[in-house]
């Protein structure tokens, strides 16, 4: 355990104020009384004594690691000289008597006309530093435009009332997304000046209806992307073209897309607004604390972006905890005999989250606990309130969860409520990480590794009120990367967050992309220059196809339809779950995990009720359900080939070799397992017959020689069960080096790979063409695989378990699985892996075109 002294340098994002620039007093009265930290709320326990209290509940401590980050004074700065009095008097209303030093560094750029993005942590006050600008343009210019793009709708309303809270003359913001009604579109295209949407509406809606919004185009004057970090893999990759598009239109309607005007410090909006050639809107981007923010942002919008990453706002004083749920004896709830013969785990941490969400709340301590999923949510905020109830009647009232799918208004009372003080605990997805402007909360509590380093601190970030000490706790799934984690403090803490990972030469999603552009207006050879490489291959496929026809004026959409572009890459058209005896609708899930989810025979839970899927209809996109509550779960299972399409490049490293292509990837679910719930005993397999599906796609592979495997003592015949345990634990690690979680990825390992003709471990993207994941583990093998190696060498199990090499989704029902030679495996790779990463050197023209089988997850 670190000494204060000791404490990390890493920024952690704390939300100490309600709106994080320097005031005239940290939390004025009425603002104290609405967050219920009146005199009717007692004294909260602090970090370190809470902390104390919830380790004493387990006779063996939990806690692996305590890091004590110290509080931090924030760093104010002068208001900029172009900032109107009218503006600055809005926010003296809000408080605001000047902006700290990041803010002010941020906005003089944006506003001198140069491209920015400012990347710092959690409530260190990012809005202002792209308000100041837009606002004092519009103020200066009435014909000026500022467009704002969320992720979520959730934090396009949150930022429209602070906008609108302003109140200040002309600016007139509007939202406009899917929920917008019909009759308000018309109004905000043509007087709004400040428009709050989502990338799906810029694409689906603003962009096909380009002559509609001409006006607005022709004078916009800033672009805003929030929480930029969050676009990332094939979804950022998609975004990046959506923004390519955005620019393409300002062109046409009188913007040029090129760099702003450097150094001026003219206001943009009077020196640009509605003459053409001259240069684009300028591009504002906010993101949370993320590696090397100017190239992401740079590859997100096509331009050079500036970053400013020195975080000056204040924080208060925070007590991270990282926590593993203890073993579970092997003879935990033995009512059943078949206990005692399953692999030792560790208790759920859905079960030891809501524990002590329940032991928090019962302290009074106001309390948000993050969960990965919407039925985890659900899970935690019942567990919670049930044992709640049970020490003091009626106390179970003030936990609740909070989820994507509720009806907004309900979402807003249940933040209210949380604000208020009626409630004190809240399980909430990732709905909460941003958006929403919580304050007034004492502990934060995060079920599972969240994916990244910067959603992490998003997360953290949300304890703090009033700038007091807050506790942060990080409690371990039975999962490799998870259990890597809290035995390794030194990979979060002190270490910069991750680099945002997207790639928009990804021809999946470059050609599909471009086709939305032809048809918006046709493409010209300027045209592919703004698209980026591989663009005319790209424009040259769709012709081939019959999508475009080449004029010689530039190439034109050939069809009247409009094209079909998913942005999220979900993997097809959503199938609806209905219920079959009333034909009401459930829900829905994406096509692309539809096989593994509603197959026939699938336990499907909705809102708490358990229904059994009676039939699939690819055809028609919909899972008819009947309700049941049987003691079984299932577990679909498929298998999968591999065929190496190219090779992009790789190493020779004697009897390793490391390699990164494209590869073709065959899937098909071909059964699944039915378990008791109580117990996991496998009741039966029973087979399914569903389509095969194929994916050409990006791997990184590496390849180990019989002959080195043998002088490690690796048996011949333990070879398939070592490499396919290096697989699972290397899939598991993998999010460590890349922002990717292990469901984006998928792996395969054969001990003998007709392409490779050896020992050969895959772990290739699950997205058409690839999301980045692959190349950011080809650059980081060594990485990698040491903290593959050392998380299945340090795991405290013997033959295995679901902290180091089990994989909750693997098609073979993880075996075979030999853990100590996965470790002999590993090291005979880094052995001869050189540690400063591979070369860039290109690899053979074409692999052969064959295919191999083998354990996969």
């Amino acid at each position: 355990m670190r000494s204060p002294a000791q404490a990390s340098p890493y920024p952690h994002p704390r939300r100490s104020t309600p709106n994080t620039c320097a005031r005239v007093q940290d939390v004025p009265p009425a603002a104290t009384v609405a967050a219920g930290h009146g005199p009717d709320r007692p004294p909260v326990a602090a970090p370190a004594e809470l902390l104390r209290r919830l380790r004493a509940r387990t006779a063996a401590d939990p806690v692996t690691h305590v890091e004590r980050v110290p509080a931090r004074a924030g760093q104010p700065a002068p208001w900029p000289g172009w900032v109107p009095e009218e503006l600055r008097a809005a926010f003296a209303r809000r408080g605001v008597v000047a902006p700290w030093r990041h803010q002010a560094e941020a906005a003089d750029l944006a506003y001198a006309g140069r491209h920015v993005v400012v990347a710092t942590g959690t409530a260190s006050g990012k809005s202002l530093a792209y308000q100041l600008p837009a606002l004092a343009t519009l103020l200066a210019d009435p014909r000026a435009t500022v467009l704002y793009l969320a992720p979520t709708k959730a934090l396009a309303a949150d930022q429209f009332r602070a906008v609108a809270g302003l109140e200040l003359e002309g600016v007139r913001p509007a939202c406009y997304d899917g929920d917008t009604p019909r009759a308000e579109r018309d109004w905000i295209r043509r007087h709004s000046r400040f428009v709050l949407t989502n990338p799906d509406m810029l694409h689906h809606g603003i962009l096909p209806g380009h002559a509609h919004w001409s006006g607005f185009l022709r004078r916009l004057t800033y672009v805003i992307v929030d929480e930029c970090h969050t676009y990332r893999g094939v979804f950022g990759s998609h975004v990046a073209h959506v923004l390519r598009r955005l620019r393409r239109q300002c062109a046409r309607f009188g913007r040029t897309p090129g760099q702003a005007l450097a150094g001026s410090r003219s206001t943009p909006g009077r020196a640009l607004a509605g003459s053409r050639g001259t240069p684009g809107p300028v591009f504002v981007l906010a993101s949370a604390t993320a590696g090397d923010p100017a190239t992401a942002a740079g590859r997100l919008t096509g331009l050079p972006v500036t970053a400013v990453t020195e975080d000056a706002s204040p924080r208060g004083g925070v007590t991270f905890a990282l926590w593993e749920p203890p073993l579970l004896p092997a003879d935990t709830d033995a009512a059943d005999p078949g206990v005692a013969d399953l692999a030792p785990s560790r208790r759920s941490a859905l079960r030891e989250t809501a524990d002590l969400l329940a032991d928090t709340v019962a302290a009074g301590v106001r309390t948000l606990a993050f969960v990965r999923s919407r039925k985890g949510a659900e899970v935690v905020a019942a567990n919670a309130r049930r044992a709640l109830d049970e020490a003091v009647p009626g106390l179970g009232e003030r936990v609740a969860a909070y989820r994507a799918g509720y009806l907004r208004e309900e979402r807003r009372g249940l933040e209210r409520a949380l604000l208020r003080g009626d409630l004190l605990g809240l399980a909430s997805t990732n709905a909460l990480e941003l958006g929403v402007d919580l304050v007034g909360l004492d502990a934060v509590l995060i079920c599972g590794w969240p994916g990244t380093r910067a959603s992490l601190w998003q997360q953290a970030g949300r304890a703090g009120r009033s700038g007091d000490e807050a506790l942060a706790v990080l409690v371990a799934r039975d999962d490799p990367l998870d259990t890597y984690l809290v035995h390794h403090p030194e990979a979060l803490f002190g270490r910069p967050v991750e680099a945002t990972v997207l790639d928009p030469a990804n021809p999946y999603v470059l050609a599909p992309q471009l086709a939305c552009a032809a048809h918006e207006a046709p493409l010209t050879p300027a045209d592919l220059e703004l698209f980026g490489s591989g663009a005319k291959e790209a424009v040259d496929s769709l012709v081939e196809a019959g999508a475009l026809r080449q004029r010689p004026t530039g190439w034109y959409w050939r069809h009247r339809e409009r094209p079909e572009v998913d942005l999220r890459g979900e993997g097809g058209a959503p199938v609806c779950v209905v219920e079959a005896a009333t034909g009401r609708l459930l829900g829905t899930v994406d096509g692309g995990s539809s096989h593994f989810l509603v197959h026939p025979g699938a336990v499907h839970l909705h809102q708490g009720v358990s229904y059994v899927v009676d039939s699939l209809d690819l055809e028609e996109g919909c899972a008819l359900v009947h309700p049941e509550e049987p003691d079984w779960s299932t577990h679909a299972r498929d298998v999968t080939s591999l065929t190496v399409a190219s090779v992009r490049s790789y190493v020779d490293a004697g009897p390793v070799g490391l390699f990164l292509g494209e590869v073709d990837v065959t899937s098909q679910v071909v059964s699944y397992q039915r378990r008791r719930i109580a117990t996991g005993e496998v009741i039966d397999t029973r087979p399914l017959d569903l389509p095969a599906r194929e994916l050409r796609t990006v791997a990184v592979w590496f390849t180990v020689s019989p002959e080195s495997l043998a002088a490690a003592g690796v048996e011949p015949a333990d070879v398939p069960g070592a490499l396919h345990a290096a697989e699972h634990a290397a899939i598991g690690l993998l999010p460590l080096m890349a922002t990717c979680d292990r469901w984006d990825i998928g792996g395969l390992s054969t001990a003998l790979h007709p392409d490779t003709e050896a020992p050969t471990v895959f772990v290739y993207d699950g997205h058409p063409g690839g999301a980045g994941f692959a190349e950011r583990a080809y650059r980081t093998a060594a990485q990698w695989l040491r903290a593959t190696r050392e998380a299945i060498a340090e795991c405290g199990c013997e033959a295995g378990c679901p902290s180091c090499v089990q994989s909750p989704k693997c098609g073979n029902g993880n075996n075979p699985l030999s853990k100590p030679d996965a470790v002999r495996v590993l090291d005979v790779v880094l052995a001869n892996l050189p540690p400063a990463g591979p070369p860039q050197q290109p690899g053979p023209a074409d692999a052969p075109d064959s295919a191999a089988a083998g354990s996969q997850e």
